[in-house]
């Protein structure tokens, strides 16, 4: 299939002086405000922020302050069929050279820089591709939710005592299983890369679904440990995975707030499993079982069925959904096709690096692990669940030690998940309303101080049942920053490559973190755990530093970038652009996201 390249339009007539062409300011990967003003720019990683010099006879192109994001901005006064088609480097014949995707892309025969196309017909693509994409993602992130956490549920049926486990063998088990996890997160995406997504996640889910419902027959601490691992190994790499998946087919700041979605979709698998395990526990002593090994099995073939499911309904592109299970026309129309391809590569060209079947190589993989550019993002997500992760742990434990019964434990955890879904969602679009990323990161941290403090300064086993149970509820509805971080993480790698390796990194650390805080209340620290707490203490003022210093680090980063593209000429910028080695998040006319 040949490259499509563009051409500057012949001229008619006689000769005239050429305007002189600028070459495009710094990319900006940051995100800026969403209000609904005319005034105000919305920049995407690529736009340009000046008006660009595209052929004399080149279609219309729309105004960035026209996009509304979010439907509330859609007013009487908004003109859905505006042009929809936002300016970007290839409506300038000579960077859009610099920009082509590569020959083996996927999605080529569809690139087309002078398609146009109106809001409504973008909007009305999202909502679909939402239906088609985003739906059945949730769902499969839910099935991870459902055996990854079922343990909480299972310790408040007597499963420590069925086993002879101790507090202790709980989080060695817990240990385990993060610590398998992070040692997966890496290769799983490596293979995913190679093999596609579209393959690899629903071969994870059918098979991590089998060791969790082989979990009825476990019959003590080596038996539980081997299958926590096992379980770890199978799902390890499945965010990553997912979450490059989904960038296929969404622009950066729809993907932030999809990633909202999906974490409440989380959420939303841990009411369910909270209801199921109220339900499922009462089959204690059926045909002889416990209540927690039908638990297991159910669950697990729950999930079996949604893995199932996904080798038919996980597309391997935007422009290759035709197949036997979806239909023989596919889910989208070519015009369709045409929007979704144009949209997302005109927003982050680096989309067009790789194709999706294209591994990584050790070299590749060396190259995106010393970028130490997203090493502050890295640290925020080995440190940042901290705080919150034992309390959380232990909250079954914990309610069932200060009165509460196994059926109503269940219960009481439902409310703190809500409140967690709603502050996750509400963070996840103040980031973007308001155009800044580290400072509303940081909330979670500034909610969850001064009830960690509470905790540390009074033993909650002793004050009345229904107020621990309340502060509880309200330190674990804290407000998720970890779709915000996942979106950040992502525009700042500004590549296919470094965004692949990159993603798993972070959820590496992220589980480093949950090893780190799975050790820290301890048997001979209960059941107050004011060693533990102090730690916690510790550990959410810490976050506020590391925050704080990841955001003069990329504004200084962005300066020094700054001071020396502005020294410049414009010809030293254009020969740059043409002949730069630089890649990724290392080019000097990329900004990062803070």
């Amino acid at each position: 299939m040949p490259v499509v390249t563009i051409k500057p339009t012949a001229e008619k007539g006689p000769p005239s002086p050429e305007p002189q062409q600028q070459p495009p300011p710094p990319v900006q990967a940051g995100v800026v405000s969403s209000s609904s003003s005319d005034d105000e720019e919305k920049k995407s990683p690529y736009e340009t922020t000046t008006t660009p010099v595209p052929p004399p006879d080149a279609p219309p192109l729309g105004a960035p302050h026209k996009e509304k994001r979010f439907w509330w901005q859609r007013t009487r006064n908004y003109d859905g069929e505006a042009i929809a088609t936002l300016p970007s480097v290839y409506d300038d014949p000579e960077t859009a050279k610099q920009y082509q995707p590569r020959a083996d892309w996927e999605n080529l025969h569809r690139f087309d820089p002078q398609a146009r196309w109106t809001w409504n017909e973008e909007n009305r693509l999202i909502r679909k591709i939402d239906l088609r994409i985003m739906v059945f993602a949730c769902i499969m992130f839910m099935a991870l939710e459902l055996d990854r956490a079922n343990l909480g549920q299972a310790v408040s049926d007597n499963f420590l005592k069925d086993l002879n486990l101790t507090t202790n063998d709980y989080n060695l088990g817990n240990t385990v299983f993060k610590l398998s996890f992070l040692c997966a997160e890496l290769p799983s995406q490596l293979v995913s890369k190679w093999i596609g997504p579209d393959r690899w996640i629903p071969s994870q889910i059918t098979l991590w679904s089998l060791v969790s419902l082989s979990q009825f027959w476990l019959s003590g601490k080596r038996s539980f440990l081997v299958c926590r691992s096992l379980l770890a190994i199978l799902q390890g790499g499945f965010i990553p995975d997912i979450i490059l998946y989904l960038s296929y087919f969404y622009k950066h700041h729809e993907l932030s707030l999809r990633l909202g979605f999906f974490w409440t979709a989380m959420s939303l698998a841990d009411i369910a499993a909270s209801l199921l395990a109220a339900g499922i526990l009462n089959l204690r002593g059926h045909h002889g079982y416990a209540g927690w090994r039908w638990l297991f099995l159910l669950e697990g073939l729950i999930t079996f069925v949604v893995g199932l499911l996904a080798f038919g309904l996980m597309p391997a592109s935007p422009t290759q959904t035709k197949n036997w299970f979806r239909g023989k026309k596919g889910w989208f129309t070519e015009r369709e096709e045409t929007i979704m391809i144009n949209r997302v590569i005109r927003d982050d060209p680096s989309k067009g690096d790789m194709h999706n079947r294209q591994p990584i190589t050790p070299k590749l993989l060396w190259e995106s692990l010393k970028d130490y550019d997203l090493w502050p993002i890295y640290i925020i997500g080995f440190t940042f669940q901290i705080p919150m992760t034992p309390p959380s742990q232990y909250l079954t434990l914990t309610l069932r030690g200060i009165g509460f019964n196994t059926f109503h434990t269940n219960l009481l955890v439902i409310p703190s998940t809500v409140l967690h879904m709603a502050t996750m969602m509400a963070l996840t679009y103040g980031a973007e309303i308001v155009g800044e990323l580290t400072f509303v990161s940081m909330i979670g941290q500034l909610w969850s101080l001064p009830f960690i403090v509470y905790i540390y300064t009074h033993d909650i086993t002793k004050i009345n049942p229904w107020a621990a149970w309340g502060i509880l509820t309200v330190l674990l509805g804290y407000p998720l920053p970890h779709a915000i971080q996942v979106g950040w993480n992502s525009r700042n790698s500004n590549s296919v490559r470094l965004r692949t390796v990159s993603a798993a990194v972070y959820n590496m650390m992220c589980q480093a973190g949950g090893i780190t805080s799975s050790n820290i209340y301890r048997a001979d620290d209960a059941p107050r755990y004011r060693r533990g707490n102090r730690a916690l203490v510790a550990m959410v003022v810490t976050n506020i530093g590391i925050y704080s210093l990841t955001k003069v680090y990329y504004i200084w980063r962005n300066k020094s970038r700054d001071r020396i593209w502005n020294a410049m000429s414009e010809d030293e910028k254009r020969t740059y652009l043409e002949t730069t080695t630089d890649k990724g998040n290392k080019r000097l006319d990329f900004r990062f996201a803070h």
